[in-house]
């Protein structure tokens, strides 16, 4: 946040699924959009539910990244024109969609290097 950054969750979660993990997690006040695909009536990776975090932040495909934590999640992104910062945690192999994510990491260590933040 100090960078600047702003943050959203977008999850084929209900809106009520959202906030109980991010209270249950600590992260109430983090993000500045928690986008629910409820509100477009669709799942991820259906375009319109990547659509969300353009029309929510203004910006155009290729200035948000997208950090998924599943394979799928990370082409489908890739496939809407999201650069992708795949946090692979248990090192599974690369969906064969096609698509090859811009970053690959075991957690959310190396993210603020890969965006070139100041710690």
């Amino acid at each position: 946040r100090q960078a600047g950054v702003k943050l959203a969750l977008l999850t084929n979660f209900s809106p009520r699924m959202i906030a109980a993990n991010v209270r249950h997690a600590g992260l109430d006040g983090l993000f500045d959009h928690s986008l629910s695909t409820d509100a477009v009536q669709v799942y991820k990776p259906d375009p319109r539910a990547y659509q969300m975090s353009l029309d929510a932040f203004g910006l155009a495909r290729e200035e948000v990244l997208f950090v998924p934590s599943a394979g799928w999640d990370a082409a489908g992104a890739l496939a809407f024109g999201h650069p992708t910062y795949w946090t692979n945690r248990t090192g599974l192999p690369a969906e064969e969609l096609g698509q090859k994510p811009t970053a690959v990491a075991t957690d959310l260590g190396g993210l603020a290097t890969f965006l070139e933040l100041p710690r």
